[in-house]
């Protein structure tokens, strides 16, 4: 793939970490709010679930085309805690951390994500990608 498809992937990986940021932030308020929401079919593992399939994918590929470039550990171990911090909150969270440590551990791992892919982003976008390429 080619270093825009790279970046899109960035983008769409930040986008989709974020979503789980806010997802997690904004239900609560949401539902107190508006009550009538729990009505919809969406539940919160089903959520959970379908962002990690979809974050999953987006972030390896992303991450790995980058790395591949520039060469920098920093971006694959953020994204490894992140996406692995996902997968484990999102399938296990619930019963071995509780509602509200589940969501801090969401949270947490978005935000190693939404690091890694920032790092990457930038690193890709710069000159580091070329230079690495060259040596």
């Amino acid at each position: 793939m080619n270093k825009p498809a790279q970046l899109l992937l960035d983008r769409l990986a930040i986008t989709g970490s974020a979503l789980c940021a806010l997802h997690c932030i904004a239900t609560p308020l949401l539902l107190v709010l508006f009550p009538s929401l729990l009505a919809l079919p969406v539940g919160d593992h089903f959520y959970h679930m379908l962002m990690v399939w979809l974050v999953i994918p987006t972030s390896s590929i992303a991450v790995l085309m980058g790395c591949s470039n520039h060469k920098d550990t920093k971006v694959l171990a953020l994204a490894v805690v992140g996406i692995v911090g996902l997968s484990v909150s999102a399938i296990y969270g619930h019963d071995f951390l509780g509602e509200v440590g589940e969501k801090v551990a969401t949270l947490a791992a978005s935000l190693f994500l939404v690091a890694a892919h920032w790092r990457n982003y930038s690193l890709c976008r710069s000159d580091s990608c070329e230079k690495a390429k060259s040596e």
